[in-house]
Order: structure tokens, then sequence, then C-alpha cells
């Protein structure tokens, strides 16, 4: 499948080159301006003062409010069908944000024009793909703020937390508060754990899968910020033969034993089948992962603060340090 339309789509239903790690062009002191960022696309949002009326991706909008830095209104997985908060949602009060759209392709433009919008900020898969803004009404979007895309691909964990930040600090956190420099003391003690977890049982073989009604589909670690991150550390990963896009392979469940795995990291947004809705698949229940009770949840859209980051590494941790060869 090809192109962002394409990549998104199936991104957003399952689940660029290189970071740009360039630092913020400004932050502010209280409400000081002018303001100016430079994002990932390597364009330059701009203002007058400081923003004030910011809207965000979801996830993006949860790591900004670990930062202390509030929005008003959200696009992107927010509310599940019973009205609860979406994993991708973290911390959001999401009672207290306008939801613009909650799926994918759904962006009320009307909504977001009335709220008098300073500044919108969303991920990047793909160079210059701006995450959940939709194609056929972007044009009118981003004529009515300036815009921010940061990277959620082809990066790693602490290069996104740490262009998160440089966005929040630049919005005016105070990115030296207690709260954060003990969740960063934290996210690199999980680190150290996981490094040393995977060099303890090299022989561990880790596959990424999400699944639908249809199709598993198994990723390519080094496309993911987690994943690529999980891998520099030591993680030993299935390498499956990706498609076109390069982010995954696709297989029909008669073929999900293709590659042997010891964990299984599942995908956890709400837009993919999680585990126990998989006991009617015969081929999945055979896999040796799934019968050793060795299947973890993947964060597959991490939300970029050291607070939200560190809980995956040691999850990750922890199952690697009790897992058995299994396949």
């Amino acid at each position: 499948m090809g192109g962002a339309v394409g990549l998104g789509a199936v991104l957003a239903a399952c689940g660029g080159s290189g970071s740009k790690d360039s630092a913020a062009s400004g932050s502010r002191s209280a409400d000081a301006g002018p303001w100016k960022f430079r994002d990932d696309r390597g364009q330059s949002a701009e203002a007058k003062s400081v923003p004030k009326n910011i809207v965000a991706f979801t996830g993006v909008a949860a790591a900004l409010h670990d930062y202390g830095i509030e929005v008003k209104a959200v696009f992107g997985p927010t509310r599940t069908k019973d009205g609860k908060a979406d994993v991708q949602a973290g911390d959001l009060d999401i009672s207290k944000v306008e939801i613009l759209g909650n799926v994918w392709g759904e962006f009320n433009v009307e909504k977001y024009a009335a709220l008098g919008p300073e500044l919108l900020v969303t991920a990047m898969w793909e160079k210059d793909a701006l995450w959940y803004v939709p194609d056929q009404s972007k044009d009118k979007i981003l004529k009515l703020a300036p815009s921010v895309a940061l990277w959620a691909a082809r990066t790693t964990i602490p290069k996104a937390i740490q262009r998160h930040e440089d966005l929040a600090a630049s919005l005016g956190a105070d990115v030296g508060a207690a709260g954060v420099v003990a969740a960063k003391t934290r996210f690199e003690k999980a680190a150290a754990r996981l490094r040393a977890a995977a060099k303890s049982k090299p022989e561990i073989k880790v596959m990424i899968g999400s699944a639908s009604q249809d199709l598993f589909y198994v990723s390519l670690a080094k496309m993911s910020a987690d994943t690529l991150y999980f891998q520099e550390l030591g993680v030993g990963f299935v390498e499956p033969k990706v498609d076109e896009a390069g982010f995954f392979e696709n297989l029909s469940w008669e073929n999900v034993d293709k590659y042997a795995a010891d964990i299984i990291m599942m995908d956890n947004r709400s837009s993919a089948l999680q585990p126990d809705a998989l006991t009617s698949k015969p081929t999945w229940a055979q896999l040796p992962a799934v019968k050793a009770g060795q299947v973890i949840p993947r964060t597959t859209e991490p939300i970029y603060s050291y607070d939200k980051c560190a809980p995956i590494l040691e999850d990750l941790a922890k199952a690697i340090e009790d897992a058995k060869k299994v396949a």
C-alpha cells in the first residue's frame, strides 16, 4: 500500500527517514512573545505571542498535559464506544476538551474555526503527512492557524520525548519541575533494566503484532519509535517481509504461524482486536507464545513524556525477564 493516505488508513485501522532533533527556536517567560518553533518537517510555526488556544492530536495533547500544557480541543482516538477515555488520551480529562474527531477521517473544521485556534499540533508517520488531519480538508485546516508536526516513526522514544519536551518548553512548561525530573530518572532506570534483560536472554525473540478480523499484521521494529529503541537496547525482534510502505507484513490467519516468536507484543489501540477477542481463531491459539501466556500489550502510539514511556520499558523488561524460550 503506497502513499500517506494508504499508510495512514492502515496504521490507524491496525496497528519518515530520521528524526529532526533541532531544539525549540524560542521559549517564553510568562506571556512574552513573539513565539517560534521549528518542527520535524523543518517548518517554523510563528505567532506574535505564545499560543494559548491549542488544538492537538489526542496523543500529543496527552504528552503536553504531562508537562502542564493544556489544549482546548483534540482530534483522534479520544473516547471509546462506552464513553471512557481511549488509551491514547492518557491522563487527559476528556470531559474538558472539545473533540473535533474521534476516528480516522473525522475532523470538524467548523468547530475548529469557531475555537479561534492559535496552534495545531500532531504526529507524523510519513514525511509531511499530518496524522489524523484529513487530506480532503487539510488545506482549510492549515489556513486557520500555525501547525507543528513531530515524528512518531523512524525516530526513537528518547528523541521523540525530547521533541515533545522542546515544544512544551516553548509553550511555557517548566521542564525542570520535580515531577518531570523524577519521571526522567525512572525512565532511565527502566531503559537500563530493559537493556540488562535483553542481554541476559538474547535467545528470546519478540514479534510485534496487530490483529483485525481478516488479517494479522507483523511490524518491522526499526520503523517505529518504540520498537526501534527497544532494538537499540538489545531486544531481538522477528523481521517480517514488509509491504511497500515499509511498516508491516500482512498475514492471513491461516499463515499467522509464519514466524517463530517467544513473546508477542499486541497493538493495544482501540482500533485493533485484542487477544481476548481472538479465541475463535484456532491458529492464534496454537502459537507457542500464546500457549505459554507470553502475550503482552504494545503501546503502539506512545504518549511521548517520560511519565508515560517509563512503564512501557518496565513492562517489556519484566516480560523478557520472565519469558521462557518456546519457539
